[in-house]
């Protein structure tokens, strides 16, 4: 603002700019005086002046009439040293005295300039001022960070759920080689006690399905294997010491962790009896007497054997022969005769007889001699006949000569 000419009594003073009286003073904390330092060994210390004492900090208004911080221009200026003169109050720096469009001028830029920073008035620097705040401010603050939480909370999900699906291939093979590697750890694991540990070794016997062998005599002779693992039983010798009870057909084995081994035995049946001296001999297929008897059993017919031996080939297509019968049709059978393989008779209990020839095609023929045997029945019961089933596709009754 320009003044009047004419009331200028002294020399120009350069305006200050509006800004610069806008600019809050910097404040600055008494300087303290440098203590002396000793240097060497001399007791010469080097003088340094102290510090003008600083003038108390002038007393600014209280914001209760205008509400904001109101300062004189006068007191943002630095305060005189010591020995300046200090301007009179309503007066120029070069003493000059203001009129009053100038002091009215001054005042009006203190009391506009003067601004409360809103960054120290956001700010609650006492209890006053705290409760100056207003309680909606409080809950969007608060509200504010409770989002910020969420909202952290929630990137933090999506990130992990990025690195989930980008790694899940990864992660895929890594269980797969982790469960392949469990896998083979406990395989090789259980081998090795199964095999080596004596956790597993065999301690009990166990004898099945026999009636005519003795089966402590059976377990004594499989007691060399007492103490070894089960994984490694020397089954070649089991087979060698059962093969020395003839009356066993077939047996089976079976480990039954940890210490168990259970054999099931099948024992020979006897098909026919063979006549020796006053006694007769019951043979299995294979020839081997299984027991003796001194009368012959009503189930079993007597073979004929001739000159041949047990176990022979013509002994044993009589013995298959005999295995082939209907049950209906062995009851009524009473003895089996052969001179040669393909000749092979049957003699019935009513006396009939029938010719069987060669063991080719057993089933049918015996099927063809069941229905021969019904169909004479209920004709003619009481007349011994001849069957002839040598071609199983045409059966013959005919008389006895």
């Amino acid at each position: 603002m320009k003044r009047p000419e004419g009331f200028d009594e002294g020399p120009a003073q350069p305006e200050a700019p509006v800004e610069h009286d806008r600019e809050p003073r910097e404040r600055r904390a008494p300087r303290l005086p440098r203590l002396p330092v000793r240097r060497g060994a001399g007791t010469d210390q080097e003088a340094r002046p102290a510090p003008a004492p600083s003038d108390p900090e002038p007393k600014r208004p209280t914001p209760a009439t205008t509400g904001l911080r109101a300062s004189h221009p006068a007191a943002d200026v630095a305060p005189p040293r010591d020995g300046a003169r200090r301007p009179q109050e309503g007066a120029t720096p070069d003493g000059r005295a203001l009129d009053a469009s100038e002091h009215g001028e001054r005042e009006h830029v203190a009391t506009v300039t003067d601004v409360v920073d809103a960054t120290t008035a956001s700010r609650p620097s006492s209890p006053e001022r705290a409760e100056e705040t207003p309680i909606g401010a409080r809950v969007r603050a608060a509200e504010t960070a409770r989002e910020a939480r969420v909202a952290r909370k929630r990137r933090k999900l999506l990130e992990r759920a990025e690195v989930r699906r980008f790694t899940r291939r990864s992660r895929h093979r890594r269980v797969a080689w982790a469960t392949a590697g469990g896998v083979v750890v406990v395989l090789g694991v259980s081998i090795l006690v199964a095999v080596y540990s004596p956790l597993m070794a065999l301690r009990t016997i166990e004898i099945k399905g026999t009636s005519r062998v003795d089966d402590a005599a059976l377990r004594q002779a499989l007691s060399e294997q007492i103490g070894t693992p089960l994984a490694r039983l020397d089954f070649g010798a089991i087979k060698k010491d059962i093969a020395g009870f003839p009356l066993i057909e077939s047996y089976v084995t079976e480990e039954e962790p940890p210490n168990t081994l259970v054999v099931t035995v099948t024992e020979r049946s006897p098909v026919v009896a063979v006549k020796t001296g006053d006694s007769f001999s019951l043979v299995d297929p294979a020839g081997i007497v299984v027991q003796s008897s001194p009368t012959q059993p009503d189930t079993m017919p007597l073979a004929d054997i001739g000159s041949a031996k047990l176990g022979s080939s013509v002994f044993r297509t009589m013995t298959e022969v005999v295995l082939a019968l209907p049950s209906t049709v062995r009851a009524q059978v009473s003895g089996v005769s052969a001179t040669t393989a393909d000749d092979v008779t049957l003699t019935m209990k009513d006396g009939s007889r029938v010719v069987w020839g060669s063991p080719d095609e057993s089933d049918a023929k015996a099927a063809l001699l069941d229905a021969l045997v019904k169909d004479h029945a209920s004709r003619d019961p009481d007349t011994a006949v001849e069957y002839d089933v040598s071609a199983p596709d045409n059966g013959i009754i005919r008389a006895q000569s």
